[in-house]
C-alpha cells in the first residue's frame, strides 16, 4: 500500500485510528443499475472497511455487463399471436412477463 511501511505497523496504525478492514471471499459481485443493466465483477477482491461509524466496500476484479431487457423479437411475437390468436399487445406483454420464454408465453395466454 505505502512503500517502505511494514504491513503490521500499517495495520496497527489503522486500528489506532478506528479503521477496521476485512477481506470478504466471493466468486462474483452483481451491481444492479437503475437502467436495468448489471455490472458483474468476476473473481472479485472485496475489502470491507469500517471507519468512523461508516462501512464501505472496495471491489476490484474483472468487469462484465449484462442487460435485463427481455430478448423478444418480432418473430417471437408473431409466433405467439399465431399459436394463441391474440393481439400483438397481448403477445408482447406475455413475452415480457416470461422474460422472452416463448413456450411459457403461449401457455400463459392459452390458460387465460
Amino acid at each position: 500500500m505505502f512503500p517502505g511501511i511494514n504491513p503490521k505497523q500499517m495495520k496497527a496504525a489503522m486500528k489506532q485510528m478506528g479503521i477496521a478492514q476485512e477481506e470478504i471471499p466471493s466468486n462474483k459481485v452483481i451491481i444492479e443499475k437503475t437502467d436495468g443493466t448489471k455490472i458483474i465483477i468476476i473473481n472479485p477482491e472485496i475489502m470491507k472497511i469500517k471507519m468512523q461509524g461508516n462501512t464501505s466496500y472496495q471491489i476490484s476484479g474483472e468487469e462484465t455487463t449484462e442487460s435485463d431487457e427481455p430478448k423478444t423479437t418480432s418473430e417471437d411475437i408473431k409466433t405467439v399471436m399465431e399459436k394463441t390468436n391474440c393481439t400483438k399487445e397481448e403477445a408482447t406483454k406475455a413475452l415480457e412477463e416470461t422474460n422472452g420464454d416463448l413456450a411459457e408465453a403461449i401457455l400463459n395466454i392459452s390458460v387465460n
